[in-house]
């Protein structure tokens, strides 16, 4: 019964009408799960909370910019190979794809103060590429158990919706503008994808149970969230380094997604000028979507560092939730050629809204995060360091004109569990120009044991049925360092690696169609700076 009202609370939310967002939205906005900043920082993995002194501390623990005694300006460019695998065995395909970018400039002021007590007061400003959301895959899937348009046609019986409602070509008006008619329903329905029976007037789907058929899957990202910090610090008797800062963040992302089946043995429909039926054929049917989102967000941060002796560090950091404004622009369309054993073919193509571009607007509040950090000196020539960063995904909301979507916050706390993300990372100075630097970062699941374990129905917004979600994301770096009088430069190599899972819609009463996806890429950053 729990699982019962759990879909029928899917459909309501996940096919529902124009402006519904899902968690999954929530969760794509807030996520920070790259390795992005200087060159010094993203070779010891970002394990800088507790160590300071570095541009990249702005937007992680800016405590650090008490650290600083002099002023400091620099810029970090860098080269992104990436691998990505969609499947497995015989249906695994990989992309590869290289691009140039620039990740990280900044700078601090440090005024010098005559006073023990609080010897200088530092500002800075940087920006920092937070994330860059570039990824293509695609991929085939064998022998699927169920079809996505049995799926819609369920979820459309579920919300009791009528043939005349969801007519378009059949009936020549435009239910787009209905706010409380599913999208996809009007467009599997005006697609031949879902037709009624007429002994009770349900809907059925393409797939029967002697059906066979395979599915095809593209998807294809790009985009990037960028940060601005302006951040103010100082230190207390050289002994507490504490700071704030304020984060104003742009994201803009843009998924393009291609879904599409070959199904044999099919249950389709036919129509002659005096009667419209069901019968066995095959059929050939693609669904794409256009999402694009952007926004604007704003948060605040706070920190600090303590050294109760020469040799030990200890950082704290919180993270206050980035509230966003967001729209979003999204369109759709299908394509169909369904050929009845019987009867001539069916063969076309329609869009969402009479191919007129969808927009709706929304803010999305995204997790709080704390730091927690310790490092270690060790004869004035060495540094290990250790960061714990917990990032609370059940806090996301989604919120409308000020108000709380109560669902959407309650799905939210259903998919999502709190997260660890561990960063381990060592420098070592071989001369005291040369220095040699490692770590290595790992980031725990964010879904529910229910999500991974395909036990929930998922919800999604609009016709975009598919999803992704991250099973973990590691990264294993080095680099090298040097600094003469007041130029420095620092190499970073990273190697990241992120095993994800691809799921065509949500899982029902059958598996939905599904496929790995992992992300195998390497990075190489150069910072460039001077200290003044």
């Amino acid at each position: 019964m729990k699982r019962s009202v759990t879909i029928i609370a899917s459909m309501l939310v996940g096919l529902s009408a124009l402006n519904a967002q899902s968690a999954f939205d929530a969760y794509n906005i807030s996520q920070s799960n790259e390795l992005r900043g200087t060159a010094r920082y993203m070779s010891m993995a970002g394990a800088f909370g507790a160590l300071g002194g570095d541009l990249s501390v702005l937007n992680h623990n800016p405590g650090g910019i008490g650290v600083y005694r002099s002023s400091d300006i620099g810029a970090t460019f860098g080269v992104t190979v990436r691998n990505t695998e969609a499947g497995e065995g015989a249906d695994m395909y990989k992309v590869k794809e290289t691009d140039f970018n620039f990740t990280n400039i900044g700078y601090v002021g440090a005024l010098k103060l005559k006073s023990e007590a609080m010897p200088n007061i530092n500002w800075g400003f940087s920006y920092n590429r937070l994330a860059d959301f570039r990824r293509h895959y695609t991929g085939d899937i064998s022998n699927i158990g169920t079809s996505m348009t049995n799926y819609i046609a369920g979820q459309t019986n579920l919300g009791g919706y009528t043939p005349d409602e969801l007519g378009a070509v059949r009936n020549e008006y435009n239910p787009y503008q209905n706010p409380n008619l599913p999208w996809a329903s009007i467009l599997a329905y005006n697609s031949y994808l879902i037709n009624p029976q007429s002994e009770n007037g349900n809907y059925v789907g393409l797939l029967d149970d002697s059906s066979t058929g395979r599915s095809a899957f593209t998807v294809d990202e790009s985009g990037q969230a960028d940060e601005y910090s302006i951040s103010f610090g100082g230190n207390v008797y050289n002994t507490l380094y504490w700071g704030a800062s304020l984060g104003i963040l742009d994201f803009d992302h843009t998924l393009n997604t291609y879904y599409g089946e070959t199904i044999q043995d099919a249950y389709v429909p036919y129509e002659t000028p005096s009667t419209v039926g069901m019968e066995n054929g095959t059929a050939d049917w693609n669904i794409q979507n256009s999402l694009h989102t952007f926004g604007t967000g704003v948060n605040f941060k706070l920190g600090v560092i303590v050294k109760p002796i020469n040799e030990l560090r200890i950082g704290l950091a919180f993270h206050t939730p980035t509230r966003y404004s967001i729209t979003q622009d999204y369109i759709a369309s299908t394509g169909y050629n369904i050929k009845p054993d019987n009867h001539e073919a069916i063969r076309g193509d329609a869009y969402t809204d009479e191919g007129y571009i969808g927009r709706d607007q929304f803010t999305v509040r995204s997790p709080w995060k704390f730091i927690g950090s310790i490092a270690g000196v060790i004869g004035g020539r060495a540094i290990i360091s250790l960061d714990v960063e917990h990032t609370a995904y059940p806090s996301m909301g989604i919120l409308h004109d000020g108000v709380e979507d109560a669902y959407t916050c309650e799905t939210i706390e259903n998919y999502f569990k709190s997260t660890e993300t561990v960063r381990v990372g060592a420098e070592y100075k071989i001369t005291p120009k040369f220095s040699l630097r490692a770590g290595y970062s790992i980031q725990t699941s964010t879904m529910s044991e229910a999500v991974e374990n395909d036990k929930l129905s998922i919800a999604t917004a609009g016709t975009t049925l598919s999803y992704n979600f991250d099973k973990n994301i590691q990264h294993v770096t080095c680099g090298i360092g040097y600094r003469h009088n007041n130029f420095y430069a620092d190499l970073a190599y990273v190697y990241r690696n992120r095993e994800s899972h691809y799921y065509a819609f949500s899982p029902d009463e059958y598996m939905s169609p599904n496929a790995p996806v992992e992300d195998k890429n390497h990075s190489v950053a150069l910072s460039l700076g001077f200290r003044f």
